[in-house]
């Protein structure tokens, strides 16, 4: 297989994330339950199995979020108010209470679908609101229904990120490309190619690959297609059969359909055990990006206990695993919390020193790989 240029071109990106930072920040945050070192972790709210309450706080908000109780307040304000006020209020839960970063960035497409069709298909007013939270998922979703109304999607997918053209945006281009291709991987593949660059056409694969192994579960249209002969014969189907340039991507995602396949809320051990799963790729080259899109989820679905997290890669058998695995949490942690220091403090939370010492030197993932 190719070297990668996925890998060179987001290393760089990855730097602007501050991966090198050294000032800790002080994060105090309610918690879900965290897991005796070394067990598996308590069920947090949000999780089915979970014990959830039926009690509500004193703003009238329910104790436990559940992704519907959350997804019908936000857009029950979002017809109250605007984007603006609705993305800031997601911000401050997710930020106060990390289990909720599990379901948020879905919620966050919603939202931008919906402003998308508020403001009747006027970009540059839908995306004037400031959109970073839940990892850019407010924008993915909005360039998603502005490419799903296009008329000539081949030629707007081109403009609707311009001149700027950053990462993020691209991103959510490649998840727009889906539903424009009706969940065909290899016409969505062709619209990304449209791109000049290789380095757009990466990041234009990445929200590709995001919304065909995690498509969003209220839209039948976007449900994955994968099928179970396909996976039976090679279990990270389709990635082998991607070309050179776009498998990096599909390797990467190709995790977060084995997690929720295998009900990792209620089965904490398949994290680990999707490690195993990933060495299906070794013949391909692809256990690497597979290993570290493991690390990357169980950092997202474990954002409130990051030691535990860091624990699932300390149980990959070989090193280059272990750090792969590593270089995921870093990623996803860094994409979740922007600000100056965050890499030094996800460090500072883990106790296995060899994965703190992988903490310490990640890089090479995208800034744009949520």
């Amino acid at each position: 297989m190719q070297p990668r240029i996925f890998a060179i071109i987001t290393a760089v990106l990855l730097g602007a994330l501050g991966l090198g930072a050294v000032a800790v920040t002080q994060w105090t945050p309610s918690t879900a339950p965290v897991a005796a070192v070394g067990g598996p972790p308590a069920k947090a709210p949000g999780q089915p199995g979970a014990t959830q309450s039926v009690s509500a706080g004193p703003t009238g908000d329910p104790a436990v979020w559940t992704r519907s109780t959350l997804r019908n307040k936000l857009m029950s304000e979002m017809e109250a108010s605007d984007p603006g006020v609705v993305l800031a209020d997601l911000d401050k839960i997710t930020k106060k209470l990390p289990y909720t970063v599990r379901f948020c960035h879905p919620i966050a497409h919603e939202l931008g679908h919906a402003a998308v069709k508020r403001y009747h298909e006027d970009f540059q007013k839908v995306i004037s609101f400031p959109h970073e939270t839940c990892a850019a998922g407010y924008l993915h979703g909005a360039v998603e229904e502005m490419l799903n109304a296009s008329k000539d999607p081949e030629s707007d997918l081109l403009k609707l990120c311009a001149p700027a053209n950053k990462g993020p945006c691209i991103h959510g281009v490649g998840h727009g490309t889906m539903f424009v291709a009706k969940q065909d991987v290899a016409k969505a593949r062709a619209l990304c190619n449209k791109f000049p660059t290789d380095s757009r056409r990466i990041t234009c694969s990445e929200g590709l690959f995001m919304q065909l192994f995690g498509p969003d579960e209220e839209d039948e249209k976007a449900k994955a297609n994968l099928p179970a002969a396909e996976l039976a014969k090679d279990p990270l189907y389709p990635c082998k059969d991607q070309p050179s340039l776009f498998q990096s991507a599909c390797f990467f995602y190709a995790p977060t359909f084995y997690l929720s396949s295998h009900d990792y809320a209620n089965h904490p051990e398949v994290f680990a055990e999707a490690l195993k799963w990933c060495l299906n790729g070794k013949a391909s080259g692809g256990a690497n990006d597979c290993s570290r899109g493991v690390g990357s989820r169980t950092m997202k679905y474990n954002l409130d206990r990051e030691d535990w997290a860091a624990q699932q890669c300390a149980s990959a058998a070989d090193g280059w695993q272990r750090k792969a695995c590593t270089q995921g949490l870093v990623s996803y942690y860094t994409v979740n919390y922007t600000e100056s220091g965050a890499a030094a403090r996800l460090c500072s939370k883990i106790t296995n020193q060899e994965i703190v010492g992988y903490c310490r030197s990640a890089g090479g993932l995208s800034g744009t790989l949520d």
